[in-house]
């Protein structure tokens, strides 16, 4: 089991870049595993930390890029809820992957990493 307090600490001594890049990580991550229709768990564990991470990270960003992290938060609950019906259908599943990485440039770009 996660120790999300520990995670949490760890995870803000980072610079707003370096969560921003951790963030956009996790959904390339899940782009790729999605993709490949591999490690469920893994992808909903990644969901977890990523909607964690912007709960995190939402209070030392401008109001501009909060509005957007609060939407990408909504969309992965969204995936969480209908996540049985997603993987089980391959075109659902790269609709998340798309989305996915269409986010991760989003927060690259948002970071100025990119």
């Amino acid at each position: 089991m996660q120790d999300w307090n520990r995670l949490k600490e760890r995870f803000l001594k980072d610079t707003i870049s370096t969560r921003m890049g951790s963030t956009a990580a996790n959904l390339s991550r899940i782009k790729t595993l999605t993709q490949k229709a591999i490690s469920r768990k893994t992808i909903e564990y990644l969901f977890q930390e990523s909607k964690y991470f912007i709960e995190w990270m939402v209070r030392d960003v401008d109001v501009e890029i909060a509005v957007e992290f609060v939407e990408l938060q909504r969309q992965i609950v969204n995936w969480q809820i209908h996540w049985a019906e997603i993987w089980d259908n391959p075109e659902e599943r790269q609709k998340v992957a798309d989305r996915s990485q269409f986010w991760a440039d989003r927060i690259l770009q948002l970071s100025g990493l990119l």
